[in-house]
């Protein structure tokens, strides 16, 4: 087994006034040559963006972009059509492709919202650009790992153009479950949204993160109500780019 742990302090952080950013992985004016990706995930951003503020349209292109509201109501509009609003409980993706323009904006004048924003380079550049949005909170089982996305398009959840599984753990205090790595070469990385827990044996509070890799699966368990996002990615990121789907 190998490991990387990135407590919640040690991440980049960056205060625009009308939005405040953690950097788990180098981005913008945050670099750190040893904080670059794990495997294909390539950006965490833990973003607060102040009431009726956002991001303005801006293009992107070969990447899967995934956002998972925490708080508040997130309006998304791009240039494939689609106009939406999400909010926690959902799941968004974008495949951007061969090139996507879209502007992500707080619907609420005076309330916050929250969102983990999340990027992964694709196994196949230049594809469609796609759009994808579901609620997963409806089917969510307490205590249980809840898989919201995958790389099949038929499969529960959110899907994308990468060997990736994301998985939601919503567990009560003394829950313990075991993770077991859904295809080999990937690794996992766990990022705690809420409360604290153990992970391996070992202790992890809110929003840090820990990186796992050459391991079949390992246990969680809650210390206090805790709710963790479990991402399951291939490690070797040279074999898992420009393949054939």
């Amino acid at each position: 087994m190998q490991a990387v742990y990135h407590p919640a302090g040690s991440r980049g952080f960056a205060n625009h006034g009308w939005l405040k950013s953690a950097h788990t992985f180098s981005f913008a004016d945050y670099y750190n040559p040893e904080r670059m990706s794990f495997g294909v995930l390539r950006v965490i951003n833990d973003d607060f963006i102040e009431g009726g503020q956002g991001f303005g349209a801006h293009p992107h292109r070969d990447m899967e972009i995934v956002s998972i509201p925490l708080a508040g109501d997130l309006m998304h509009k791009d240039s494939m059509g689609n106009g939406s609003i999400i909010k926690n409980g959902d799941v968004q993706v974008m495949s951007a492709g061969t090139g996507v323009v879209h502007s992500e904006m707080n619907a609420n004048p005076d309330s916050a919202v929250k969102l983990l924003q999340i990027w992964l380079l694709p196994r196949k550049n230049s594809v469609k650009p796609r759009y994808q949005q579901i609620t997963v909170a409806d089917k969510a089982k307490p205590n249980e790992f809840q898989q919201i996305l995958s790389p099949n398009e038929d499969d529960e959840g959110v899907w994308i153009h990468q060997n990736a599984w994301f998985s939601l753990a919503k567990f009560s205090d003394g829950t313990q479950r075991r993770y077991d790595v859904k295809r080999k070469g990937n690794g996992v990385y766990i990022f705690i949204i809420k409360g604290k827990a153990k992970v391996g044996g070992m202790p992890l509070s809110e929003r840090d993160g820990l990186g796992l890799w050459d391991i079949d699966g390992f246990d969680v368990k809650a210390v206090g109500d805790a709710e963790i996002l479990l991402m399951d990615v291939p490690m070797d990121i040279k074999a898992n780019i420009n393949q054939l789907n």
